[in-house]
């Protein structure tokens, strides 16, 4: 009885704080005040204008969602300047200027229509709050005057400016700038206390390069109400759910990053539809100077070694020594594939590691030295340290100059043992950052508890609700038009076209769960292609629509691109890219061929940076699921690129028993599946990590590591040949290396690399450990054979 009554009060304030809303227009003479419960709303209810506080005494006059959760704001009159709630009030007096007054009568914020005779301020459907003359005529508008946010059909020229908010909570005018550059074209720029720097788009390409032209002077930019955006210096997206009726918000981020976001009405979360920047350490400044952005696998700040947090609860303040310079500094901390971008006192060319290393000593300013080796050895010399980032795919080490006292610094640890090939490294100081962006889903908590139940009371309305309708009608039109128009690098092939291409589908290329690969020929460029169509299967349109809104938005070397698709009638089909050498299984296993040591090793390492960058770097941190040989493509070169990872949406367990023999199209395929698929635990990222772990010990043994998959055939009885190597490897770890050659393929006849056999065994072992706690993670992998790639060559007999 006491919850039924804790629910009827919740309706109660729900009704109550609906009933407040006092319509969308304020008479001029007429105020709001921030102690009031008064507030504008569009005529449509999507937006509500008043006072917006995030539980401090800090108010501002806002334009917020009225749907969202926690209000998303898009609009602050006062951004820097909150007001007192205790007697401040927005008025439209009877001289026509709109005038935000502080506790005291202080003015906080006023609108340049003093000299003008209005007759009203109105909060239109577009979420523009406008003042109009007696006539109708609009005299000013908060579309001019944007903070942070664009909406549909609001205008972006070369006098307007988005500005991020300084944090989550934080309205403030933060570091991030989005604007019209001198050259016409649409940049962000981070105008930090220490550093200006534009970073978007690319600065190390041309603007022609970027796809963008400076030959134009209307400096102009619009999302329409589709999710267009179109700009005169040709920036141009398409969200990913193209079409009408869908809410959408265009915002520079306090992380810096760029975003088109779309409201789930039913829910009153946020999807994010585009975002300018895949990886999010690109950002300039984020951790402030020495500071570098790492993947854990969200992006985070962290310190390098011997520096600490100069404040830890802001980082663009960066990091501090923990020693005083001086031009006598003569060690050198190795951190590889670290790089701080800028500020570069000397670049050398084709120079070796002792010289780089001595022109950074010679000079009291060089503070570190970036070296590559790169077919010649390039030097980059450091007089500041800003902008630094950690990625798999930097080929680059820096060497961070210290004094010779500094402190101790550890190895590099891939799962609490030391790699073979690893040397002494200095560990990043791994701290909370202040950017965690793991989720797609953009979440705002409401300031007071009950508040937030009220919410929670709503949300299960509407989920309700938005059951029982999608249920009955299926997909929305408008979401079906957005995935056949999904970006400008997409094509949508008719039916007709593909067929024609594959020669009616002649030319087998594989057969998966899914359904099968046809070789086929592009009429209108020639170009090779792959058609992937789809089976009739319950989940098939499910997992075209999820394939299609995942992989194309991401882009990666080892990571097989899609090129357009087809959705026609009950016919839906993807089009990839043409992978020359196929699938691995049919290089590894057959009897009469052998995949040489070096492009085994090529293959381990490049699919390890391909499953970094699903998991850690891209748009959306995505789970493959089902990581085997057959989905891992060769091409002409031996380069591996990772398939059918857009599977990842459809990550839900299947009705399959534990005791089914089936290869179960959402679990993946028995032999490379994770034990925590069979034990009912929440999925995450470390079952892809388990699945490598298998592919990389085949890849050393040169045979099928489970049987239950024999020749493509599945087979119910056996041992795992996986289980006996586990048993055995571990037996023989404590010995020297030549346990080495008993594990490895015999078809090789010697022809390998000792040092990097050992190391991947001793990886593949760690990514097949039962405790998925026990794993690394793929970032760490791929940075343990990085070491290795080139550093050993190939035993000879």
């Amino acid at each position: 009885m006491k919850n039924q009554h804790m629910i009827l009060v919740f309706i109660l304030l729900t009704s109550s704080t609906a009933s407040v809303l006092a319509g969308n227009v304020l008479r001029r003479g007429s105020s709001l005040t921030a102690e009031g419960t008064n507030f504008l709303t569009s005529p449509d209810n999507t937006f509500t204008c008043g006072f917006y506080s995030f539980g401090a005494n800090a108010f501002w006059f806002a334009i917020w969602f009225t749907d969202s959760i926690g209000h998303t704001v898009v609009w602050t009159a006062n951004q820097d300047n909150p007001v007192n709630r205790l007697k401040s009030r927005i008025t439209l007096r009877k001289d026509g200027a709109l005038v935000l007054t502080d506790f005291d009568g202080s003015t906080a914020w006023i609108s340049n229509t003093t000299s003008v005779a209005v007759d009203r301020a109105e909060l239109l459907n577009s979420g523009n709050f406008v003042i109009k003359g007696a006539n109708g005529n609009i005299v000013w508008q908060s579309f001019d005057y944007p903070t942070d946010t664009l909406l549909p059909t609001q205008h972006m020229s070369n006098q307007k400016k988005l500005n991020s908010m300084k944090g989550p909570m934080n309205f403030g005018t933060g570091y991030f700038g989005f604007f019209f550059d001198s050259d016409n074209v649409l940049k962000i720029m981070y105008d930090g206390p220490e550093i200006t720097s534009i970073y978007w788009p690319n600065t190390e390409l041309s603007v022609f390069a970027n796809g963008r032209t400076n030959y134009n002077s209307s400096r102009i930019a619009l999302l329409d109400e589709t999710g267009r955006f179109n700009s005169s210096d040709q920036m141009q997206f398409t969200t990913v759910d193209v079409g009408v009726g869908i809410k959408r918000r265009f915002t520079l981020d306090y992380d810096g990053n760029l975003r088109a976001y779309s409201l789930n009405e039913s829910s009153g979360t946020w999807l994010i539809t585009w975002q300018a920047i895949s990886s999010q350490c690109d950002v300039r400044g984020l951790c402030g100077r020495n500071g570098i952005c790492t993947y854990t696998p969200q992006p985070r700040c962290s310190c390098p070694p011997n520096y600490e947090p100069t404040d830890s609860t802001d980082w663009s303040k960066g990091c501090k020594p923990k020693f005083k310079r001086s031009c006598s500094d003569s060690h050198f901390v190795e951190m590889s594939h670290v790089d701080y971008y800028g500020f570069d006192l000397n670049y050398s060319q084709s120079v070796s590691f002792q010289a780089c290393r001595q022109i950074c000593l010679s000079d009291c300013q060089c503070l570190a030295f970036s070296y590559r080796l790169l077919g010649q050895g390039l030097c980059f010399t450091k007089s500041a340290l800003f902008n630094g980032y950690r990625s798999v795919d930097f080929p680059g080490t820096l060497y961070l100059r210290v004094p010779n006292n500094s402190e101790p610094l550890d190895h590099v640890i891939l799962n609490g043992s030391k790699p073979e090939c690893i040397n002494d490294k200095g560990k990043l100081v791994l701290l909370p950052g202040s950017y965690d962006l793991t989720n797609q889903r953009v979440r705002w908590v409401y300031p007071y508890s009950f508040v937030l139940a009220i919410g929670i009371l709503e949300v299960i309305v509407l989920v309700a609700g938005w059951w029982f309708l999608f249920r009955k009608h299926g997909t929305s039109a408008s979401m079906e038009d957005g995935y056949r128009a999904i970006s400008s690098q997409f094509r949508s092939f008719s039916y007709s076209e593909l067929r024609r291409a594959t020669d009616k589908f002649k030319e087998v290329l594989g057969v998966g769960g899914f359904g099968s690969v046809y070789k086929g020929v592009l009429s209108d460029d020639d170009r090779v292609v792959a058609v992937k169509k789809l089976g009739d299967v319950v989940q098939g349109e499910e997992e075209f629509w999820a394939e299609v809104s995942t992989i194309g938005r991401i882009n990666h070397m080892n990571l097989a691109r899609m090129w357009g698709f087809c959705s026609e009638g009950k016919h839906r089909l993807l089009v990839y890219e043409y992978v020359e050498n196929g699938s691995l299984d049919k290089h590894l296993f057959p009897v009469d061929g052998v995949l040489g040591w070096h492009e085994r090793f090529k293959v381990a390492f490049g699919t390890a940076k391909g499953l970094a960058y699903l998991h850690h770097e891209c748009l959306e941190w995505v789970i493959h699921c089902d990581v085997k040989p057959e989905n891992i493509l060769l091409d002409k070169d031996f380069e591996p690129k990772i398939s059918d990872f857009g599977l990842a949406k459809l990550c839900q367990r299947s009705g399959v028993g534990r005791g089914s023999s089936e290869l179960t199209r959402i679990r993946g395929t028995k032999g490379y599946m994770a034990p925590e698929w069979a034990i009912n635990l929440p999925i995450t990222a470390k079952v892809d990590v388990y699945s490598y772990g298998v592919v990389i010990l085949e890849l050393v043994k040169g045979i099928r590591l489970s049987n239950w998959v024999v020749g493509g055939e599945v087979v119910l009885e056996g041992v795992s040949e996986l289980e006996n190597l586990v048993k055995l490897a571990k037996n023989k770890e404590s010995e020297d290396d030549s346990w080495v050659e008993d594990f490895v393929d015999p078809k090789l006849e010697g022809r390998f690399s000792r040092k990097q056999a050992a190391l991947m065994i001793k990886v593949g072992l760690s990514c097949v450990e039962e405790d998925r706690n026990k794993r690394p993670t793929m970032e760490s992998v791929a940075q343990a054979l990085a070491e290795c790639d080139t550093m050993h060559p190939v035993d000879s007999m």
